[in-house]
């Protein structure tokens, strides 16, 4: 106590100029002048009511891979103000460390953007979304939010597979379409060439296009006076009963959940009892606010409005992706909400140390909250535990979600080989009578049922699109037949590019299809797949076996004609991946119990089983002796 009153006397002496002038801040250059970055304590509450709902405009920029979507967001916050001007403004939207490194968006993200135009003040509300096709969910998704997008294509390479599917994405859900051609200050730029390749594939007139330079801010204002044209404002009513769709959330380890919403009825604010459709669990609204790109509290959200709600969710499974909340006591009818994600790929995942299995297991719920297209089963395997069997849209998914795995929750985990969801049509009367159902699903080889038991066997496929240059188009063709496609469609899209389209079995392109399309192309082809269904396939299950005995996590599922060529593949590798032992090792291929290829792991020779004993036996007496 007394050291306390010292201490208390010490500091009313101190004058006023010694005294700190603030709490400490961080860089003037993060997106929050103080405290957590994305936090929204100390905040002044912003009005929302004076955006009414015919002065809101909610919007998408999609577009392919690497033409320009986050540059583009970026301008726009600075245009509008959102955030200073300055050379650090680079994916201010693309918040997670993955893809700062990786250079591109896996995760779509909303912002609020301020802007006067004619002399009225708009509320326009920005979402980007992520360009490659593993991520097309996140795509989906981020348009339920929206009655516009931003089709953005590269002046230089032109409409690329994935603007194709994402122009689709926009036209099904009868969103209005803004086409702007990026990177018109390149030196090979040609946006008369891209402007008629947009009229021919999507019956876009030229005159419609904007023009731009998103690196160096030519002619973005325009897009926003577009946006303000050619959108219309969100067909709903502030008098009507609170209907909130949940499009996207995250976890806070001090506040539970935020939910990312958009209001397509009715109005929330602090204090309000709301209850969700899905779990029918109540809950008080602790805070609602906007994104501008950092959580900024308002007093209220209003019809049509996009923002975030804080509702002391501390459950991960609370917050569904594509749920609707209510008010207490004003029940309405549920929004459709979203397709489930169909996965492409299963891989399974375990711990690299069985003790950290509920660590593992509660950062898998956390992520998941954030990537809802992840599906997870519980595994087990023999060699390596207890684990989960998870499904995703693609190879580059799954990289990207191990890696925010060691990095957001500094998890190391073992993946096996990526496999994808195969189908078996049973004729056993006591397997149906087993499984409940005549038709199968094998996400993993240990399930393959024996070919007596079955009646056939049915493989995913994809419908490919891929666009070219022309001068390609022999060696591509080539690619597709070895992988077992069938070609469906060929267009010109102009005199020097081509679209075709092939049915892939899905097995043949999820691994290296992409990177070969790639090399043969010298990286001008681009690749964008769409489910397709299931056809029959003569599929067989090959084990691996070492010294005799099978490995269950090396064993795959593969179509008969590929047998030899894949087994041969894999003992040469596992030859030359398992270390040296006292003893040969034999690397066995089987299909049944027939061995379709073998490898023989090396011992140690004799002479270096000598040398080792003889360097064992000199180090021994080389102890005893300085002892």
């Amino acid at each position: 106590m007394a050291l306390a009153g010292r201490t208390a006397a010490w500091w009313a002496r101190l004058p006023s100029s010694r005294l700190p002038a603030a709490p400490l801040c961080l860089p003037p250059w993060l997106p929050a002048a103080c405290g957590r970055p994305y936090s929204s304590r100390g905040k002044e509450k912003l009005d929302m009511s004076t955006y009414p709902v015919e002065s809101i405009r909610n919007f998408s920029i999609i577009a392919h891979v690497d033409h320009g979507k986050s540059t583009l967001a970026d301008r726009l916050l600075e245009i509008t103000g959102t955030i200073a001007k300055t050379d650090r403004n680079k994916q201010v939207l693309d918040k997670l460390q993955v893809e700062r490194e990786r250079g591109i968006t896996v995760k779509a993200q909303s912002a609020s953007l301020f802007y006067s135009h004619g002399g009225v003040n708009y509320l326009l509300n920005l979402i980007d979304t992520p360009g490659h096709v593993d991520f097309s969910y996140e795509v989906s998704r981020s348009l339920s939010a929206c009655q516009g997008v931003i089709l953005v294509v590269d002046a230089n390479e032109g409409i690329q597979a994935q603007t194709v599917a994402n122009f689709y994405l926009a036209f099904e859900a009868q969103l209005a379409i803004i086409p702007v051609i990026n990177k018109i200050d390149l030196k090979n730029a040609d946006p008369e060439r891209v402007e008629k390749q947009i009229e021919k594939l999507f019956d876009i007139p030229i005159h419609e296009c904007v023009r731009i330079s998103a690196k160096q801010g030519t002619n973005v204002e325009k897009v926003l006076q577009k946006v303000i044209e050619k959108i219309p404002p969100p067909q709903c009513n502030t008098a009507d009963p609170l209907k909130a769709l949940v499009f996207d959330s995250t976890f806070d380890h001090y506040r539970g959940v935020i939910a990312n919403i958009a209001l397509f009825g009715g109005e929330i604010q602090k204090g309000h009892k709301i209850v969700s459709a899905h779990t029918k669990k109540r809950y008080e609204v602790n805070e609602v606010g906007i994104l501008t790109p950092n959580e900024q509290p308002t007093h209220k959200l209003y019809a049509g409005q996009v923002g975030y709600l804080v509702a002391g969710m501390k459950e991960v499974t609370e917050a569904q992706i594509g749920d609707t909340l209510f008010l207490y006591k004003q029940p309405v009818e549920p929004l459709p909400g979203f397709k489930s994600a169909k996965p492409m790929v299963f891989a399974g995942m375990y711990p690299v140390d069985q003790t950290e299995y509920n660590n593992l297991k509660s950062a898998l719920e956390r992520l998941t909250l954030n990537d809802s297209s992840v599906t997870v089963h519980r595994d087990s395997s023999l060699a390596l535990g207890a684990g989960w069997r998870l499904g995703f849209l693609g190879l580059l998914h799954m990289e990207v979600f191990n890696q925010r795995l060691e990095q957001e929750y500094n998890m190391s985990v073992i993946l096996t080989a990526p496999t994808v969801p195969y189908k078996a049509v049973l004729s056993s009367a006591k397997l149906i009578k087993e499984y409940g159902k005549a038709e199968i699903t094998i996400i993993n080889p240990a399930q393959f049922p024996d070919k007596l038991s079955v009646s056939e066997y049915l493989e995913p496929t994809v419908l490919g699109t891929i666009v070219t240059p022309h001068e390609y188009i022999g060696k591509i063709i080539v690619l597709c037949q070895d992988r077992r496609a069938v070609q469906k469609d060929m267009l010109y899209i102009d005199e020097h590019r081509v679209m075709l389209k092939y049915l892939f079995p899905l097995n043949e392109i999820v691994v290296d299809f992409y990177d070969a399309l790639k090399s043969l192309s010298s990286g001008y082809a681009s690749f964008d797949y769409e489910d397709a269904g299931y056809q029959a396939a003569d599929l067989i299950k090959m084990d691996i076996l070492l010294n005799g005995n099978p490995v269950e996590e090396l064993a795959t599922i593969i179509h008969n004609d590929k047998a030899y060529a894949t087994g041969k593949f894999l003992c040469e590798r596992l030859k030359d991946a398992i270390p040296r032992q006292l003893f040969e090792i034999a690397i066995q291929a089987a299909i049944g119990k027939k061995i379709i290829a073998r490898e023989t792991g090396k011992s140690f020779s004799l002479l270096k089983k000598m040398g080792w004993l003889w360097n064992s036996l000199i180090s021994g007496r080389v102890s005893r002796t300085k002892n």
